[in-house]
């Protein structure tokens, strides 16, 4: 094995360590983890970092989650091989591609027609044939496509979106942080039952906020 060869055997099982440390324990999300490459999603200056638990900077004023987040976050959404999910924030298009292993089909959509283009061109380039992306206001879902096994929001609203509540199935979860945008947040976990909806406050976070439109700044 190379020197170069090693380093990478080490920074897995650092990554991986890393993941475990903060209580990522699902074994199917560990291996998806250490399968889709982050360094693919980070451009530019801090390409170097991109192996790091930090949250990084992304084109239009956006970011790129800390991978503990994005392994917790997938964690909690309990994905099965057959489930449709819908994913309301592509940035990077990291958390999509991640889920990409994971479920039958992923809709990603997102408010920034560039993060959008960007993130096909390497799902492509990774041949992860199973997500559909689309420029789209995130806060209305995807009716056309609904309902969803799964939706997971990367972006922070004060409240669950009412259509996205909508949009999933009986049965069905729904991952999100929840609160104001200059305030720590919750991550919270909602599961559709026959009579209503039930909440799991798991954790504090911080996201960028939720908004509504189009972005103009394609």
């Amino acid at each position: 094995m190379s020197l170069e060869d090693d380093a990478t055997a080490e920074r897995k099982m650092q990554f991986l360590f890393a993941l475990r440390s903060k209580g990522v324990m699902d074994q199917a999300v560990l291996t998806a983890m250490e399968r889709i490459d982050r360094g693919r999603f980070v451009r530019g200056l801090f390409a170097e970092r991109a192996y790091e638990d930090t949250p990084l900077p992304i084109a239009c004023g956006q970011t790129i989650s800390q991978p503990s987040v994005v392994a917790l976050m997938t964690q909690a959404l309990e994905v099965s091989a057959r489930d449709k999910v819908l994913e309301v924030g592509t940035g990077s298009g990291y958390q999509a591609a991640i889920l990409s292993l994971l479920a039958r089909r992923v809709y990603t959509v997102d408010r920034h027609k560039r993060l959008v283009r960007e993130a096909r061109e390497v799902f492509e380039e990774l041949d992860l044939v199973n997500i559909t992306a689309f420029t789209s206001d995130g806060s209305f879902g995807l009716p056309d496509q609904a309902p969803f096994d799964r939706i997971i929001v990367t972006a922070a609203a004060e409240d669950p979106p009412g259509p996205l509540l909508a949009q999933l199935k009986i049965g069905g979860i729904m991952v999100l942080p929840v609160g104001q945008s200059d305030t720590v947040q919750s991550l919270i976990r909602v599961r559709r039952t026959e009579t209503g909806f039930d909440y799991d406050e798991l954790r504090p976070v911080r996201f960028v906020p939720l908004i509504e439109g189009i972005a103009r700044d394609n």
